[in-house]
């Protein structure tokens, strides 16, 4: 007789398997631009000091981070009116555009203020993407996974994110091992966007081959349309809690991750080299132990996993970015770098399963997408401009206050949430 229970439980795994991968290829695009801006900033702003063209990447990089509400918005509601799956082909298809028109953007030289204009078309089809990425991805994965292991599947929304990241420092690290410092500069980092596309072009044709959830196709003909005002009416309080712990998540996740590889660099005074092999391991780490996390969830609850990092991220941010600052090795550098990550997998691990959980099927892609996109916009987009801002004004530090107010704000979210483990609205198994 036919295991049936083995064959849905298979399926169950190859979508889950698929929709990470494609998350994965969506997060190395969006990554290569922040990784590699120490090689064309000079390319598309062409300015003496090191810092302010890396203000200005940085500020093309937050313009990406503006049209994510945008791109939450429209294929939030698209994933809950044609489904998770199409919505995922979609945002996938978007970043494949925006990561070729990078790879053939004209330089300053041969096309004066064109060039940078290119760059920012393309991160705005990248921010559309990736907004409406992160609703449909934590949405469908969610929904695929079963009830009593749905945290330990839901990390792996971070750990291809995570692993986007890392595919992203491992194409640098090659670059940099087969390419001069001057032809990284000049062409060397078209290659990272060119094979982003490619791969990007890939996982659409898989995505489109997914199955659709339960969640999804169970519902009824006549259900509620899925609106932001509708939204707002029915959930302003999951609303406002989902935009302040998602301000808060984000401005760290950025600030210990993307912004940390220029820290060592401008301010602890590593080489470039150096620093990309300190954040690949510190990134190997945070990766693996997000099913760790997630598995702790599913077995004491959401909430005492997001106070770890909630409060234990207050107390360490000021210290530890201090001590980095001074570091005198690389190996103490990476010890210090570990110590929020660690306390950061703890959010990272569940952070699009609370949210999926406070929402019903017929508005949930767009509950965990547009508040998400908000708290992120606001906070994590700018988190990098905030630090180099502050440290072109000479206060550095203030940083590493701001930060730790910005996760406190994450806290408070934290403590008015419900304990999703056991209210959740996601009624399939």
């Amino acid at each position: 007789m036919p295991d049936a229970g083995g064959g849905l439980r298979r399926s169950r795994l190859k979508s889950i398997v698929g929709g990470s991968a494609g998350n994965l290829v969506e997060w190395y695009d969006w990554y290569a631009y922040s990784v590699l801006t120490i090689y064309f900033a000079p390319v598309f702003f062409p300015k003496e000091d090191a810092t302010a063209q890396l203000l200005s990447a940085a500020a093309i990089f937050a313009v990406g981070f503006l049209m994510r509400p945008i791109g939450a918005w429209l294929m939030g509601i698209y994933s809950d009116r044609h489904g998770r799956k199409s919505g995922l082909a979609l945002s996938v298809a978007l970043m494949a555009g925006g990561s070729l028109m990078i790879a053939a953007a004209p330089t300053y030289a041969s096309s004066g203020a064109i060039a940078p204009a290119v760059l920012v078309i393309a991160r705005m089809l990248q921010g559309l993407s990736v907004g409406g990425e992160y609703g449909a991805s934590a949405t469908y994965l969610s929904e695929m996974a079963l009830r009593n292991r749905r945290a330990f599947w839901a990390s792996f929304q971070y750990i291809t994110l995570i692993g986007g990241q890392l595919l992203a420092l491992a194409v640098v690290v090659l670059l940099q091992a087969t390419m001069s410092e001057t032809q990284l500069q000049e062409w060397g980092w078209r290659v990272a966007f060119g094979v982003g596309a490619v791969l990007a072009l890939a996982v659409y044709v898989l995505r489109t081959r997914l199955a659709e959830t339960q969640s999804f196709t169970n519902q009824s003909a006549d259900r509620q349309r899925s609106t932001a005002g509708s939204l707002w009416r029915q959930h302003p309080r999951e609303f406002l809690i989902v935009a302040a712990i998602s301000g808060g998540g984000s401005a760290a996740f950025y600030a210990y991750t993307t912004y940390m590889q220029k820290f060592l660099v401008n301010t602890s005074g590593f080489s470039r080299s150096v620093a990309t092999e300190i954040m690949t391991i510190a990134l190997i780490i945070f990766m693996l132990i997000q099913p760790w996390w997630g598995m702790a969830a599913d077995r004491w609850g959401r909430k005492p996993m997001l106070y770890v990092f909630g409060f234990g991220g207050m107390l360490v941010s000021v210290p530890v970015f201090t001590a980095i600052s001074r570091a005198p090795t690389p190996m103490a550098a990476l010890a210090l770098v570990l110590v929020p990550l660690l306390l950061l997998g703890a959010y990272t691990s569940i952070s699009g399963l609370i949210k999926a959980e406070l929402f019903p099927a017929h508005i949930r892609t767009l509950g965990v997408a547009l508040p998400y996109a908000v708290g992120n916009t606001l906070f994590g987009g700018t988190a990098e401009y905030v630090a180099l801002w502050f440290k072109q004004g000479g206060i550095e530090s203030g940083f590493y206050w701001y930060l730790t107010a910005i996760i406190g704000m994450a806290a408070v979210g934290f403590l008015m949430l419900p304990e999703t483990k056991t209210a959740s609205l996601i009624e399939e198994d």
